[in-house]
């Protein structure tokens, strides 16, 4: 997901995607655990998303 992609969302729209990512982090956390991950690349890329989301919404509440 693209900086600049994030920054045109609306909050209710970043705080939707912020909640599916966190849902999507358990679940790969959940596989990690039981051995089923294949994409452990994945593991960061959501961590970084879901940063970057934060980031974002904490920019504009600011303002």
């Amino acid at each position: 997901m693209k900086i600049a992609d994030i920054r045109t969302k609306t909050a209710d729209e970043l705080a939707d995607e912020l909640e599916k990512l966190k849902k999507e982090q358990f679940n790969l956390r959940f596989q990690k655990a039981t051995g089923q991950l294949e994409n452990t690349a994945r593991v960061r890329q959501v961590r970084r998303d879901i940063a970057r989301i934060q980031t974002v919404i904490t920019a504009k509440s600011g303002n």
